[in-house]
């Protein structure tokens, strides 16, 4: 079957390239096919906004996935049509609600019948358009705050499925939210072609000092046998990676119970993860707690003794502020 749907593709793509030059704005080189499924979604309590992704498509991320923090988010999928992200975003940044948008890129666009887009602004309200010749199954459902949208299906229930987890999740944080979504889309079937990449972005409800403070979550699978199952590890391990942060600002703080806590939460999410128990003992050595430094490095160091190397650096630059002395007793760890 998957054979035969690849020839029909190449038909149509064949058919296509035959076209007027008009006709042809369907397909480029620079807009890829990202048949897909997605979620656009506000969280009403935080403002939070997120758009994720799932397709049998190389770093479908790159395509389908648009966000700016205060302003609002757009998957733009199908036969895609990337301007659609930033004209969207700043259509929405000028004071378009979602809908009025959405209706200014498909009035200038030719090809709105190929194209399958969802848009929520920064006040929950969703737009969405699946064009008539998208590749069956396809369609979408909105929800208060929230959209669903899927093309290429094996069958017409996954984006009602989609629908229904994320409404069921309403207690998670927006991040595990909306992967639910997306997991519930596999479940009933999914991309008819299989799976190959999947992508999360969340942004904050009001802009901050800049775009590096306010994407809350930026994660992709480019190119995996499992992209969700992926995408789910590196979260968890975005999450284990807060916890980490958050010990370093109570540090700076001086105040190593919550410190200890945080490093404590890091580390049993990832008990494997050499970094943050590394810079945990580190930053214990810095608070002249050396010897419950020497029980967390002497492992480490036999694990991998590059990190030895790395820690004898580090005095020079600041990180490692313990005496010669105390240098010299970590460094001698077996």
């Amino acid at each position: 079957m998957l054979h035969k749907l690849r020839y029909l593709l190449c038909c149509s793509l064949g058919a296509l390239l035959a076209l007027p030059a008009a006709a042809q704005s369907i397909y480029s080189a620079t807009d890829p096919l990202a048949h897909t499924f997605s979620i656009v979604a506000r969280d009403a309590k935080t403002g939070e906004m997120a758009v994720a992704v799932q397709s049998h498509w190389f770093s479908v991320g790159t395509s389908v996935s648009w966000a700016e923090a205060g302003v609002g988010v757009v998957a733009t999928q199908s036969f895609t049509n990337k301007s659609f992200g930033l004209r969207g975003l700043a259509l929405l940044k000028s004071g378009k609600t979602a809908q009025q948008a959405l209706d200014e890129l498909l009035a200038a666009d030719e090809s709105r019948d190929v194209r399958q887009v969802a848009i929520l602004d920064n006040q929950g309200r969703v737009a969405t358009h699946t064009g008539k010749k998208c590749v069956d199954m396809a369609g979408h459902q909105q929800g208060p705050q929230f959209s669903v949208q899927a093309n290429m299906m094996l069958n017409n229930t996954v984006w009602g499925a989609m629908a229904r987890a994320y409404e069921a999740g309403a207690a998670l944080p927006l991040a595990e939210r909306v992967l639910g979504a997306l997991d519930a889309a596999q479940a009933a079937g999914g991309d008819v072609r299989g799976r190959q990449s999947a992508a999360l972005l969340v942004v904050r409800g009001t802009a901050t000092e800049g775009p590096w403070a306010d994407r809350l979550v930026d994660l992709r699978v480019d190119d995996s046998p499992a992209p969700l199952p992926e995408l789910h590890r590196l979260l968890k391990l975005h999450r284990a990676y807060d916890h980490m942060n958050a010990g370093d600002l109570a540090v700076e703080k001086n105040d190593m119970p919550a410190a200890v806590q945080e490093y404590q939460a890091a580390e049993k999410m990832f008990p494997q993860n050499l970094e943050m128990k590394y810079w945990h003992a580190i930053t214990l050595a810095n608070k002249q707690q050396v010897p419950a430094a020497l029980a967390l490095l002497k492992p480490i160091f036999r694990q991998e003794p590059n990190w030895r190397i790395l820690t004898e650096r580090l005095p020079k630059v600041g990180l490692l502020t313990v005496s010669p002395a105390e240098l010299k007793q970590i460094l001698a760890l077996k």
